[in-house]
This record gives structure tokens, sequence and C-alpha cells, in this order.
């Protein structure tokens, strides 16, 4: 297929490049000279809450919809008619209705959407068996090795998938496909909606170099804002920096944001069976929006977290922040790359600094926290020149816990974990 073109309307094999499908006229042509190449693709629903709705009442094809409104009184989802009058996901229903006066705005039917979503789920399961949900309408798919299971290229089998879910489930889908994760979710953002961008090897430093830092994993505003201040806007940037000054004058995460800057990731899609952890969360009385009333909670799941790990000879080398809206939306955010650790307060530092990323006037109803990339306790906090405090922070919190053994749980707590109700 090296060179060839995949008409993305039926299917249909053609000369590269050419403008329109010979078979049927379509001007939605695939082709890049890796496209035979790549298997790693990320999967993401258009506007998903607001197709589910048109789906299901077609007078409102062509009409702005907003999905939202209630208690929250944010939208939830617009659909991309909706978009182009400046709509946006969590902006204040009134200012979205005084953008776009003429939207019909519909109440959140969540089990309807679940349910389309696990359509499409299944959907993805007849493509590969590795399939790590993101969300309830996003997901990566390692299709390696799939040819011979297919009798065709990962690229044919997906430009099918998006067909059939368009037919199945009557909502359209934008895939994007790389030989990353990072990049296949960079690809799945170029055309929306229906879109399917390819991005390989040979193009991609020049498409993600312009872009700014923060369309890095793990990178939210305030740490955005705090690179630019460093020197650090652009992905290049990064991609012109040795490890070591990245190191020096970011921290830790520098080398993390090296590599992806120079479009290398080595995170595996791992499946939900796959994905190994030890985690904690709870859910809030009621909503929380600003981080110094999450922070405390944080800490304590933190702190059962590190318990945990250290009753399982495990340390972790990864941090994942959990947050569920009032709306029951989730949001991940990973530190991976990190040195093996136990301690509650080397997971509580990148799980704050993700936190504190996230709170944006959402109001959350769940947080939580996890430790992956699991290893063996002997290869977790070892320290070394540079990190010397680290046998500091072992020892007091080895003494905490022979405390706590002792006199119960609460006999010694930090005194983050009393600033929630304090004001």
């Amino acid at each position: 297929m090296a060179g060839g073109a995949i008409c993305r309307d039926c299917e249909a094999e053609g000369d590269a490049p050419a403008e329109r499908c010979q078979a049927c006229g379509s001007p939605r042509l695939l082709h890049h000279p890796e496209l035979d190449r790549l298997s790693i693709a990320h999967v993401d629903c258009d506007a998903f809450y607001a197709a589910v709705e048109k789906r299901d009442r077609p007078e409102l094809r062509d009409v702005p919809v907003i999905v939202g409104g209630g208690t929250r009184g944010v939208v939830t989802t617009a659909c991309y008619i909706a978009r182009i009058s400046g709509v946006r996901s969590a902006m204040p229903m009134f200012k979205a209705l005084k953008a776009c006066p003429d939207a019909t705005v519909i109440r959140p039917d969540f089990p309807k959407y679940v349910k389309a979503g696990r359509e499409v789920r299944r959907l993805m399961g007849e493509l590969t068996p590795l399939v790590q949900p993101v969300s309830i309408d996003e997901a990566f798919l390692d299709l390696s090795g799939t040819e011979r299971l297919h009798g065709t290229s990962p690229a044919r089998r997906l430009v099918r998938f998006v067909r059939t879910v368009q037919r199945e489930v009557g909502i359209t889908v934008s895939v994007g496909l790389s030989y990353n994760k990072f990049l296949a979710k960079i690809a799945s953002d170029q055309e929306k909606p229906r879109g399917f961008s390819v991005l390989g090897r040979q193009d991609a430093a020049a498409i993600i170099g312009e872009r700014p830092v923060g369309i890095l994993p793990g990178i939210g505003k305030q740490t955005e804002a705090r690179l630019a201040r460093a020197g650090f806007a652009l992905v290049r940037d990064l991609r012109e920096r040795s490890p070591e000054d990245l190191l020096r004058l970011i921290g830790r995460d520098g080398p993390r944001l090296g590599r992806l800057a120079r479009g290398e990731d080595d995170r595996r899609v791992e499946t939900e069976r796959d994905a190994k952890g030890i985690s904690a969360e709870t859910t809030f009385g009621a909503d929380l929006s600003r981080p110094d009333e999450i922070e405390p909670l944080l800490w304590r799941l933190c702190e059962k977290v590190s318990l945990r790990l250290k009753n399982a000879g495990l340390g972790g080398r990864s941090v994942v922040l959990k947050l569920k809206d009032r709306d029951f939306r989730l949001t991940t955010r990973t530190r991976s790359g990190l040195p093996a650790t136990q301690l509650a307060s080397r997971l509580y530092g990148p799980a704050r600094a993700m936190l504190r990323d996230e709170c944006d006037g959402r109001h959350f109803r769940l947080v939580g926290i996890g430790a992956h990339h699991l290893c063996p306790a002997a290869e977790a906090d070892r320290g070394d020149l540079a990190d010397v405090a680290v046998v500091n922070e072992t020892r007091r919190e080895a003494a905490i816990d022979r405390l706590r053994e002792r006199f119960g749980p609460d006999a010694v707590q930090k005194g983050l974990a009393f600033r929630f109700g304090q004001r």
C-alpha cells in the first residue's frame, strides 16, 4: 500500500496523490508514505453528547445544540454548529446563549450516553484486544500484528471501523494514527469532526514543533505558564535543549518533556486488565472547585496509597490523578518517568501540581490518586547525589508509620490534613 491511497467513503484503494476517489468520486482520500507501517490509534467521538442527541432527534441535525444547563449552569457539550458561534464546554450557560441565542438546550441524559459509548467500545474490541479507554468517548488502540487477523492493514481496518460506527451507532468519530500514543492523540485533533489524520516519523517533528508546550501530556495551564517563563513556550524550544539542560532548568520532568518534544513516547496501550497500580479515591460530600479545598483530601489519599505500597513491598514510577466532575465526566492525568517511590510526599508533589492545573472553575465530586508502573520496593526511594533529601523523608515517614501502627491512624497528622474547613 506504500504510496497508495484509501477512500474513507467507499474503502477503495487507488494511487496517491489524487484529488478524488476513482471509484466513488469522494475527495476524502487517506494517504501517507508511512500509512502501512503505523498501528497506534486514538479514537475520539465527535461532540459526543450532542451527537447522540442529534441521532435520536433528526430534526436537530442542522441546528445548534447545547447539552448542559440544570443546577450546574454550564455547557457540557456543544455541537460543532454551536461552536462556530463561540460556544465551548464548561462555558456558563448565559454566555453560551448570548453567543448562540438560537441554540436548542438539552439536559444531559447520561445513561443514554453510557450505552452509546459501550457500543463504540464493543466495536473497538472487534479491531484489537489492546484498547485503553481514556473516557466514555475516547480510547487508544494498538493494532500491531492484526494484519493477519483482519487480512488488511491497521489503517484500512480503521477506515472500515469509522464507517461501521456511523452506520451502527449513528455518530461520527475522529481518528489519529501514528507510531505512539502522544502523536496519535495530536493527530486525532487535527481535522475534527469526521477526521482521520496520520503522523509518521518523517513529519512529526515539523508538525508539533511550532505548537505550544501545553499539547504535551501532563502539562496543564499553570505548568504551561511556568515553562513559558523559563523560555519554553513552543515544543521546539524543548527539543533543542539537551536532557541535562532540561533537568537543570525544569527539574525531573524536563527530560521526559524533551523526549516527547522529539516525538518519543514509550507508553504502552494498556487495557483495563493490564493497567496495574495501587490507588485510592474519595467522593466528596459536596462538590468542590478550589485546590485548597481538595488538597487536604488528596494528601490523605496519598498517605493511603503510600501505606498500601509499603505493605505490598512495591514502589511506583508514575502518579495518576483522577477527577470526576458534577456531570460524571472523568479526567485522568499522569506523570510518568518519575523516580520509583513509596513515599506519600513524593506521590503528593506531582499529584498536587496536576490538580492545580485542572482546577479551572469546574466543580468536582470525586478525586483519586494512583501509583502505577510498579516495581520492587528495593528500587524505590534510593536517592542519589542530586536527591539526598529522600533519605530523611524515608526515615520520617517510617517513624510516623510506626507511631500510627502503635497508637492508631490519627496519632500523627501533617498540618495539611487539617486545612480543610478551617477558614
